[in-house]
């Protein structure tokens, strides 16, 4: 029996090793309108590679928001919801004029004024109310229409246009019908304010950022976009209208 004990000893202590390695699980209270197959939190090594692999609305949207400050959600912004895990509870919803969006389970929440990281936490709260343990929820704004850039200058349609969404240069000139016909591709200024509260612009050329030798940049919230005219074009179109004119006007010529 002495002989046996060592054995028995090294025997419990595998066993306790093995179940200490055995992969935790999280339970789910689910709703009768998920699925039973939603999938079990996966072995620490596993949760570490998923989290490489799966997608990051969040990131995205962080990176959507440079230069914009924290933005806060309005009404009529288009909204991507996703919950890791749980696909049936995915949506892209509008939020309604009064800031809120409609989502499975939990039905009408608030999101309005809130900006992407306090709208996912308000969701995850609420599901974590009744249906799911510890949601992991990202919120991605896809379109953005409290934001407003101007286009001015020679184009078909100047005026006040809202940012639906990352909006480049191109872009928001396309928006205002094109370029005008005394226009200047070459010289097209996107007057931004600074932190300080200065206004500065930054000359860019189309033709340019058409063939790729200069980036199409992004406009954001309150850019000022001014397409000039070209000097010569605008010289040329008077010279031929003041000679129009001219021809047709019997008192155009007074002899001496």
């Amino acid at each position: 029996m002495a002989r046996a004990a060592p054995a028995l000893l090294a025997a419990a202590f595998l066993a306790s090793a093995a179940y200490a390695q055995e992969a935790p699980r999280v339970a789910l209270r689910l709703s009768p309108q998920l699925s039973t197959d939603v999938p079990h939190v996966a072995p620490p090594n596993a949760v570490a590679s998923a989290a490489v692999s799966a997608p990051q609305p969040a990131a995205v949207d962080a990176a959507s928001r440079m230069g914009l400050g924290e933005y806060r959600i309005g009404p009529e912004d288009l909204i991507e919801i996703q919950v890791f895990g749980v696909d049936q509870l995915a949506r892209t919803v509008r939020v309604n004029s009064f800031g809120l969006v409609s989502l499975p389970l939990i039905g009408s929440t608030a999101v309005g004024g809130m900006t992407a990281t306090e709208a996912e936490r308000a969701i995850s709260r609420k599901l974590a109310e009744n249906y799911l343990q510890d949601p992991q929820v990202s919120v991605f704004i896809k379109e953005y229409t409290n934001q407003r850039v101007t286009v001015e200058g020679a184009v078909q349609k100047p005026g006040i246009y809202p940012l639906r969404g990352q909006t480049t240069l191109l872009r928001a000139i396309a928006v205002a019908g094109g370029q005008g016909s005394l226009s200047d591709l070459s010289n097209i200024v996107i007057y931004r304010q600074d932190p300080t509260g200065l206004r500065a612009g930054i000359t860019y050329d189309i033709e340019k950022i058409r063939r790729g030798e200069q980036d199409d940049p992004m406009v954001l919230n309150d850019d000022v976009i001014v397409v000039n005219r070209s000097p010569g074009r605008v010289v040329l179109k008077d010279s031929i209208f003041r000679d129009a004119l001219d021809a047709i006007n019997p008192f155009s010529y007074i002899p001496k």
